[in-house]
Parts: C-alpha cells; sequence; structure tokens
C-alpha cells in the first residue's frame, strides 16, 4: 500500500488536526534570545517590546491568547522599527520552532511541496484573510523555513 498523497494546499489555523502543530499558538517551547518561549506567539509577540520590561510579562503570558492581547494592546510601547522587523521576527521563532524539535521538522518536511495557507478571516496579512484575498505571510514563511530545512539535509 502507498503512502497517501499530500495535498496540493494544505490550510491551517487550530492548534488541533494533522496541521496543528503550523499554528503559532500551539504549544511547543522554542529557545531563543537565551530564553524558554512557551510558544512562537510567546516570542513573536513579546519582541514588539523587546528590551522592555513588556517583553518579560509577555513572554510569561499563561496563554497564547493572553500573550496576543497584550501585544495588541497599544497601552503598552510598541518598538518604532516593528513594520520593519516583524517577518524577521516570525521568520527567527519558525526557525527555531522547526529546527529545535524533530517531530516539529519532520510534520513540515512531510508537508512536500503542498502550498500552506494558514486559513482564517481573523487576519488578512499573516492569514489568507478567510477568502483567499490576504497575504498569507505565515504560510509564506513556513515554505521558506520547509526550503531552507530540505536544504540542510
Amino acid at each position: 500500500m502507498s503512502e497517501p498523497e499530500t495535498p496540493a494546499v494544505i490550510n491551517f489555523y487550530s492548534t488541533t488536526g494533522d496541521y496543528g502543530c503550523f499554528s503559532n499558538f500551539y504549544r511547543q517551547p522554542i529557545f531563543l534570545k537565551g530564553k524558554r518561549w512557551p510558544t512562537t506567539e510567546h516570542y513573536f509577540q513579546a519582541q514588539k517590546f523587546a528590551g522592555t520590561e513588556h517583553e518579560e510579562k509577555v513572554r510569561l503570558a499563561k496563554t497564547p491568547m493572553i500573550c496576543a492581547q497584550m501585544g495588541r494592546d497599544r497601552k503598552r510601547p510598541l518598538r518604532r522599527d516593528w513594520e520593519h522587523v516583524k517577518e524577521q521576527v516570525m521568520l527567527d521563532a519558525l526557525r527555531a520552532k522547526f529546527s529545535q524539535h524533530e517531530e516539529m521538522k519532520a510534520a513540515l518536511l512531510g508537508t512536500g511541496d503542498a502550498k500552506l495557507v494558514e486559513h482564517t478571516a481573523n487576519d488578512d496579512y499573516w492569514g489568507d484573510g478567510g477568502d483567499g484575498s490576504g497575504k498569507n505571510r505565515l504560510g509564506q514563511l513556513l515554505m521558506r523555513v520547509r526550503e531552507e530545512l530540505r536544504a540542510a539535509e
């Protein structure tokens, strides 16, 4: 019996299901900047406040949803260069997640050449906007990390 074919497009959003590990809310710790971050979401949101007391408060948030709310709270001072560095911050988090954990790496490489899409109406920058009109930057960065991992093998 042959293995099932990889779909041409893989949609993900929830932390559950076959591709739940692609979500930034998926509970897989990463190690960056000399610290353990509970999820890639914790790292990403905290970097909005790098070098301030808010960075550590976000890192210690109990859940990824709480840290996302903290990161979106404009009562906290967003770093001035955020729009210029946010994709690199996300890329650093994804590289850590998929290189520091063999099971994560295997899951990503196991997608073959499928197009990876964060399918959600909640986000038209990192996701596809729910109707395909979004930028899907998270999916694109995951595919970049997949290529990097494949090239390194």
